[in-house]
């Protein structure tokens, strides 16, 4: 191998490092907040509402800009966007360490989401701009399973930061890191070539784009407490539906789209998005209620549950690095169906084994399958879309498929939440000392997870009775969820064999060993 070559593949595995650095910030940033949530009021004060928007200010304005920063970052830049990004996430994180009140405490964490979607947006294209072939497959599959592990452990991190020391140092402790990757970036990412005008940027596109994703996904988010059927979830849903169908119509007209429609005659792309949202749609929806039966009708401690959950994260770690070898030599669509039929067998197992009266060990085998088949789809998965189109437009299908990660996870929680909580209701309406005026609030309660609080409704001289109800119906519930979780599982497997195909693909497909002095960069 030459020193050109040598040099080439260390400054892509430096790109690879940085990326999974700065991801790693913002993924863990999603969820390391919640169990410092009780310590921020205590010092901050402030409503439950204030409290909820450290988190939904974050999460909306994540899901919002997305798509504009991957697109935008085709015109602009990678670099420039994602040190961006980057200097953004680490000024609000500082802000929000020393934030004197929970209002500001939100606002800051709404900047923060604005520079975590820029870091994110540009993570995969950066990827792409430095690795070829198989080896960006590998790549990919890295940082991907890497995100997925940070993800994991965010909690236990929160925690122990909480304990340990104080729940401001939870945003304090980016800001250290956030200025090291600045200064990698900047001496060790490669440049970007010449900014191309901004005349011929579609900003009206861009802006209409980040303000439909955000009040789509803020009816999302909000929608289980205000009220799926209420008045206000509905205005928001369907204010978005228009906004969208307005987007649509513009991007039509101009000349430079922020998000090209005619990506979507490529049926490889369709298949990249359709499999990202109902892969996020069953796996991050279908969680939220297999943890609450854990949690709930089985009295595991939040320590217990993140233990028995590593079942589930384990494998999947493992098996999204296989995935990404795997690639070499197996076409995409069948590696990803393998991936989505091994999660529904997973889902039924797990099904099948949520019953109060069975051991828990039993959802074992399903927990590890679910695993399995998540870390086998989800590297070739996050790839395709990158694969499908030019360097140059990377951005814009990285954009497109974080955006759809994110709605996939909010309409999943959503819809399951409903056939959860009728479910639950089913199951209280056949109770008889359930049928009283408080048949409302003992089923919400419950399918939030919170039976103690449900059991406050109710005569202490049939608690007993009723927890062994509300038990029940929790595992009904969550068995319900998991049912239609595989089912959704076995549609997108069969979205992948139908729609993916290897001539779509500009890089990434199985092809024939090179030669040694072509060798691609192999990442770290």
């Amino acid at each position: 191998m030459s020193a050109t070559d040598t040099a080439v593949g260390r400054q892509a595995r430096i790109v690879l490092i940085i990326t999974v650095v700065a991801s790693a910030l913002l993924v863990i940033d999603i969820t390391i907040v919640s169990v410092a949530l009780p310590s921020i009021q205590s010092d901050l004060g402030g409503s439950l509402a204030a409290l909820q928007w450290i988190i939904i200010g974050y999460t909306v304005t994540f899901g919002a800009f997305q798509q504009a920063a991957g697109s935008l970052s085709d015109r602009l830049g990678r670099r420039a966007m994602f040190m961006s990004g980057i200097a953004l996430f680490t000024l609000s994180s500082l802000a929000c360490g020393v934030a004197p009140n929970a209002l500001t405490l939100d606002l800051a964490r709404g900047v923060q989401g604005v520079g975590a979607a820029f870091v994110l947006a540009n993570a995969m294209p950066l990827i792409a701009q430095v690795y070829e072939g198989q080896a960006r497959n590998m790549a990919i599959a890295v940082w991907g399973t890497t995100l997925g592990a940070c993800g994991a452990v965010a909690p236990v991190i929160g925690g122990l930061l909480v304990d340990l020391t104080q729940w401001r140092y939870l945003f304090l402790i980016n800001v250290p890191i956030g200025a090291i990757a600045l200064f990698l970036c900047r001496t060790r990412l490669p440049a970007d070539p010449p900014r191309t005008s901004l005349a011929g940027i579609d900003w009206t596109g861009a802006g209409l784009l980040v303000l439909t994703l955000g009040v789509i996904n803020f009816g999302l988010t909000r929608g289980e407490d205000q009220g799926w059927g209420s008045a206000a979830t509905l205005a928001q849903l369907g204010v978005g539906v228009v906004l969208l169908a307005g987007f649509l119509v513009l991007e039509r007209r101009v000349q430079a789209p922020t998000l090209d429609l005619s990506l979507f005659r490529v049926p490889t792309f369709v298949a990249a998005t359709l499999i990202a949202f109902f892969s996020r749609f069953a796996t991050v929806g279908g969680s939220v209620y297999y943890i609450l039966y854990f949690q709930s009708a089985r009295g595991l401690s939040p320590l217990q549950n993140g233990l028995l959950m590593m079942a589930i994260f384990a494998p999947q770690l493992g098996m999204g690095l296989v995935a990404g070898k795997l690639q070499a030599k197996y076409s995409p669509s069948h590696i990803i169906a393998a991936g989505f039929g091994i999660l529904a067998i997973g889902g039924l197992a797990m099904a099948w084994s949520f019953d109060r009266d069975t051991a828990i060990w039993a959802a074992l085998p399903g927990l590890l399958l679910w695993g399995v088949g998540g870390g086998l789809a989800g590297s070739p998965s996050m790839s395709l879309a990158v694969n499908v189109v030019p360097k140059q437009r990377a951005g814009m299908a990285s954009g497109a498929i974080n955006s759809l990660f994110m709605f996939g996870a909010g309409a999943g929680a959503a819809i399951f939440g409903i056939l959860f909580r009728d479910r639950i209701s089913d199951r209280a309406g056949g109770e008889p000392v359930l049928a009283g005026a408080d048949h409302d609030e003992i089923v919400s309660a419950a399918a939030q997870g919170d039976i103690s609080r449900a059991l406050e409704h109710v005569p202490d001289a049939v608690t007993g009775q009723v927890r062994r109800t509300l038990e029940t119906a929790v595992s009904d519930g969550a068995s319900n969820v998991m049912t239609w979780a595989a089912i959704i599982c076995v549609g997108t497997a069969a979205v992948a064999l139908t729609l993916v195909r290897k001539k779509d693909l500009l890089t990434g497909a199985p092809e024939p060993e090179k030669t040694p002095d072509k060798a691609e960069p192999e990442p770290a």
